[in-house]
């Protein structure tokens, strides 16, 4: 009898054991899948791949990015896509578009807590549909050399790129297909004016008569005709970072950048990216994790040296050669609703004037 009991109660406990075993399995295989978070990028978009794999791998998440092309172009395939969209967030836009797309209501509103660390002047939708994530300085650069060798001073006015000593020496590119152009030509607009005496559009035409060379992108202006680079234009519209680019590209040939800015008061233009939730994705919990994980310290320090703009996160640190891309300078102060409602009329203009 004594055997019996024994053989039951062994036969119980394995079937207890194997019991608690596949529970415990079942729960294994029951976790949550990896989530997809799909990023609707500009094709200046980059950011290091142990950044992104930090991230899905604390978010038990697969980040994709899809590049689009410019901001402008990645903002139209939003809006055609608009409450069904390809992608959960969009990455690049600035304030030239960002009316446009609350306007379009094509993004959802989140706070981040994150803001707290964001300086108040980076702050660019007050409505909390876009986070502003890093800013830069539209500006136009110069070669060194190539002004020191022909005894040439750094232009101090907009004025003076109008002047013979100029003639042939400007690239710059084309506002409707550049986001850097399209910033340049509001900068003037600011500048000049608009139906003065002597306004914006009498500026371009006086520049078109001293022979500026306008390229379609920021690539061909500045690694084609720019004369650092075996073209024969001096002066290119680029960036405030650009001479800490050369800096930190050239593999320790130069310590000091072979380019400079051209640092004008009112005709240097403050660039602010943001990235914002897109209404009808079914991945809201994890886009806002997303949102915040760019303006935490580990995307935040990566920038710099990826898109070389600045971050908007105060506490982030720089790069020691991000010293060469001082701004001096003050900025335009324009609302994005003005350049929204003006955009189109001024880009037209400038067309007709410039290039007809």
């Amino acid at each position: 009898m004594t055997k019996i009991i024994v053989t039951i109660l062994t036969i119980v406990s394995l079937l207890i054991f194997t019991a608690c075993n596949t529970e415990r399995d079942s729960g294994q295989n029951s976790a949550s899948p990896i989530q997809e978070l799909v990023l609707l990028v500009n094709d200046s978009f980059d950011i290091g791949q142990d950044i992104i794999e930090n991230f899905e791998m604390e978010n038990n998440a697969k980040l994709v990015i899809r590049k689009g092309g410019s901001s402008g172009q990645v903002l139209n395939m939003a809006l055609l896509e608009k409450g069904n969209p390809s992608g959960d967030l969009l990455y690049g836009i600035d304030n030239t578009y960002l009316s446009r797309s609350l306007e379009e209501e094509i993004f959802i509103e989140y706070q981040s807590p994150l803001l707290e660390n964001i300086k108040t002047e980076m702050h660019m939708d007050r409505t909390y549909h876009v986070t502003p994530v890093d800013y830069g300085y539209v500006n136009i650069n110069y070669d060194k050399d190539y002004l020191a060798t022909r005894n040439l001073a750094i232009p101090k006015t907009l004025e003076e790129l109008t002047e013979p000593q100029w003639k042939s020496a400007l690239v710059v590119q084309n506002p409707a297909t550049s986001s850097p152009g399209l910033a340049f030509l509001i900068s003037t607009v600011y500048y000049f004016g608009e139906d003065d005496d002597y306004d914006y559009l009498d500026y371009w035409k006086d520049l078109r008569a001293n022979d500026i060379l306008v390229k379609d992108s920021w690539t061909d202006a500045y690694y084609t005709e720019f004369s650092l680079y075996g073209g024969d234009r001096p002066l290119v519209l680029s960036y405030s970072t650009s001479p800490a680019a050369e800096v930190f590209f050239s593999d320790g040939k130069y310590t000091e950048p072979p380019t400079g800015n051209v640092l004008i008061d009112k005709a240097t233009f403050l660039q602010i990216e943001g990235i914002g939730i897109l209404k009808g994705t079914d991945k809201v919990d994890l886009a806002k994790k997303f949102v915040d994980y760019t303006i935490d310290l580990n995307f935040q320090e990566d920038i710099p040296s990826r898109m070389f703009v600045y971050p908007v996160n105060s506490i982030a640190k720089l790069p020691d050669y991000f010293s060469f891309a001082k701004v001096d300078s003050i900025p335009q102060e324009i609302d994005s609703k003005t350049i929204n409602d003006n955009r189109d009329r001024w880009i037209d203009s400038w067309i007709n004037v410039t290039l007809r």
